[in-house]
């Protein structure tokens, strides 16, 4: 179990100005073991995340989104709220040829379908379109096709964009800099709540991420990772390998971030 706290079948929290939340965590087991499934090419991390979003139920809403100049394509997995305002949840499933990319960024992709998992079984405001990009390491490719082929109409749809990439190196960390000021408000307030560390690292002077494709075309974002000045120096590396990740820290992220996301369904407004 997680140290931060005791796992919970179905969650219901009023809190933060009487809001409350309601979703269905994921076990730790199912989390560690979507996060071991890593492929040792991007062509078998695609078909294993399409795999696992089948297993997580989302079935005939999964599509794949074949991307210009790149091998493998998007994976799309969405799930319909009341309105057709968006929260789009992202992370880059491909790697470097160096290592095992389970930190940069397996350990993004493969919590996607554990989040869908956990809204999934309550009824959501907004649409949740959880997006696992190919080709990020080549220059966000991904989340720029993405971002390219949707009509300034639907882009104006996006309430948020919220990307994972690196997480389980440490505890959870965002960006401040690049990100998103009602956004971040909403994380510190739902860390402080549910008593899980969170802290402010800014990386983008050193890399950028798929929330950076949707920052660019005015959408707000926020980049959640856990690099350290201490940690970065594992990614593109040779030691970014499972046993890299710290099982705990990865753990709390998860249960952090499935509260935020299901926290920001019910307090956001449509853009």
């Amino acid at each position: 179990m997680a140290r931060a706290g005791a796992f919970c079948g179905l969650c219901f929290f009023s809190f933060l100005s009487a809001t409350e939340i309601r979703y269905s965590p994921v076990e730790r087991r199912i989390v560690d073991q979507r996060l071991e499934s890593f492929g040792t090419t991007n062509a078998a991390r695609h078909d294993t995340i399409s795999k696992l979003f089948e297993t997580a139920g989302c079935g005939g809403q999964i599509a794949d989104q074949p991307v210009k100049h790149a091998k493998t394509p998007n994976v799309i997995c969405s799930f319909v709220g009341s309105s057709d305002s968006e929260i789009v949840v992202g992370a880059h499933y491909d790697f470097v040829d160096i290592g095992s990319g389970v930190i940069d960024n397996w350990s993004g992709a493969s919590m996607l379908p554990s989040l869908f998992e956990g809204l999934k079984t309550q009824p959501r405001k907004h649409t949740f379109v959880f997006i696992a990009f190919t080709n990020e390491e080549e220059g966000l490719v991904g989340s720029a096709f993405y971002l390219r082929h949707l009509p300034r109409s639907e882009i104006k749809k996006i309430a948020a964009m919220v990307n994972l990439d690196s997480l389980g190196a440490g505890p959870t960390k965002f960006e401040k800099d690049r990100g998103d000021k009602r956004l971040a408000k909403a994380l510190v307030d739902v860390a402080t709540s549910f008593k899980l560390p969170l802290s402010i690292v800014d990386v983008h002077r050193v890399g950028r991420s798929d929330s950076d494709s949707f920052q660019d075309s005015g959408v707000p974002t926020i980049n959640l990772h856990s690099l350290t000045q201490q940690t970065y120096p594992l990614l593109h590396s040779r030691r970014d390998q499972i046993g890299a990740v710290q099982h705990d820290d990865y753990y709390d992220s998860y249960r952090l971030i499935q509260a935020y996301l299901a926290y920001l369904d019910e307090s956001l407004a449509a853009p």
